[in-house]
């Protein structure tokens, strides 16, 4: 998935002059990764093992450094040849570099450390910096996983309030849509993935390539047959029965799920006359649940209204709860989706005395797409440099803004004899330590499957 296969590239124009700009006598240096808050008060920590399984599986050679040392100097940039150089004929092409990490799947509280990074070769002492960007794109798959943990759990609230079966319909409730809209495929890949930690609803086939490739998970999520506008405004205006027939007739198998966008035209007619009326009884004969997609208009106003029309064809039980559940057809919103619209249409519906059993989302933009680096304000701040055999703290406090102060010292995270997650000295006595070596001189180490990280994730 890296648009260059030379590691050397994948860092900060600025980054090459660095190595000329520390102390006299430094031959160490510490860094660490966190969250420093915004849009949701913890982080589910996930993605690094992808990164590390996919830019630090091949070793640096002459090559590479022959390539980027031509480089950096048409770009105007001093480079480190010789240190560079170093790590192919010392180092075997291996980045002398130990990180550890929380294990992924944690879901911890902002302004705490995530990852450390820390050099096993004097002389390369500022290796981990210089590829700062690249350790710090972990804020994408972390920030999608801590979205889609977010939405699940509002999700799971109007279940437990309006659902006999919680456990059970959860984890499809809220399906990728997100592919087409993501930067890049790269993109898609990593923010599909993370999605499927929290769910299995998924239409973004390169999460699944890149759950197995990176977390060794067979399958990591799921998908149904299911219509687009295409594929029902080919029939033409005057065909769209005969497009809905033909969707029963291909899917509509005992036991099986199939959806259909049923808004080309009129929502309000498709669900009353043709599926609640003119398909009714085939629909029922089936055996199959249909999935109506409306695709337009106010998202809680829309949803509501299909229900009303649709339980008023197929009938609908009163559960245990006392909320409605439709008969033989469930609804999938895909317009218009985001936390705050899908926290509303289930107000809307549940108030309306319709389970939450009978809505299903699909959301695109606004769950891969829709963030940036400051939504959970990450950082990676050097915090320790070793001058002459002495490690001393290194640290920013501007006084234009408080929030960007950054820790001191060589850290740990740790969880303390309450459960609790604390940050602090790498000798300190706060609790168990959590983070982990997951690189270390070109090995990968505390490796977690895919299952894993979920069990961690869970709500």
């Amino acid at each position: 998935m890296s648009l260059s296969a030379n590691l050397l590239l994948n860092t900060d124009s600025y980054k090459a002059s660095h190595f000329l700009q520390y102390p006299p006598g430094a031959d160490g240096m510490f860094g660490y990764i966190e969250s420093r808050g915004g849009a949701y008060p913890d982080t589910l920590w996930f993605g690094l093992q992808a990164i590390l399984r996919e830019y630090l599986a091949t070793p640096i050679t002459h090559a590479m450094v022959d390539e980027a040392a031509a480089l950096f100097a048409a770009h105007g940039e001093p480079f480190a040849e010789a240190a560079f150089r170093r790590i192919v004929d010392v180092h075997g092409g291996w980045l002398p570099l130990e990180i550890k990490a929380a294990p992924e799947g944690l879901v911890i509280p902002n302004h705490n450390v995530l990852a450390t990074f820390e050099s096993t070769d004097p002389e390369l002492f500022w290796i981990g910096s210089y590829f700062e960007s690249l350790w710090l794109r972990v804020w994408y798959p972390a920030t999608v996983a801590t979205r889609s943990r977010a939405i699940k759990a509002s999700i799971r609230a109007a279940l437990i309030r309006s659902s006999d079966d919680v456990d059970g319909q959860l984890p499809f409730k809220l399906h990728d849509f997100g592919a087409r809209g993501a930067s890049s495929s790269e993109t898609a890949a990593l923010g599909g993935m993370a999605h499927l930690v929290n769910f299995q609803g998924t239409d973004t086939v390169l999460a699944l390539v890149a759950a197995k490739r990176y977390y060794d998970e067979p399958l990591a999520g799921f998908s149904i047959p299911a219509a687009e506008h295409s594929t029902i405004t080919a029939w033409g205006r005057d065909g769209e029965l005969a497009a809905y027939r033909n969707m029963l007739a291909r899917f509509g198998t005992p036991g099986a799920i199939f959806a259909c966008v049923s808004d080309s035209y009129d929502i309000y007619h498709a669900v009353d006359a043709m599926w609640g009326e003119a398909l009714r009884d085939a629909v029922i004969q089936s055996g199959a649940t249909l999935v109506v997609r409306p695709d337009s208009g106010d998202p809680a106003t829309v949803v509501l209204r299909c229900a009303e029309l649709l339980a008023a064809r197929f009938g609908a039980t009163t559960n245990r709860k006392g909320y409605k559940v439709i008969n033989h057809v469930r609804l999938i919103q895909g317009d218009g989706v985001n936390e705050a619209s899908i926290r509303h249409v289930l107000d809307t519906l549940l108030t309306a005395g319709y389970s939450a059993d009978n809505l299903a989302f699909g959301m695109g933009g606004a769950l891969l797409q829709d963030m940036n680096r400051d939504t959970l304000r990450w950082a990676l701040k050097t915090s320790a440099i070793r001058i002459d055999g002495e490690w001393r703290d290194v640290y920013k406090a501007p006084v234009t803004d408080p929030g960007k102060t950054s820790k001191p010292g060589r850290l740990m995270l740790y969880r303390d004899a309450h459960g609790h997650y604390v940050s602090g000295p790498i000798d300190a006595t706060l609790g168990e330590p959590l983070l982990q070596t997951v690189y270390r001189n070109g090995e990968l180490h505390n490796e977690a499957g895919f299952a894993t990280v979920r069990l961690r994730a869970a709500l």
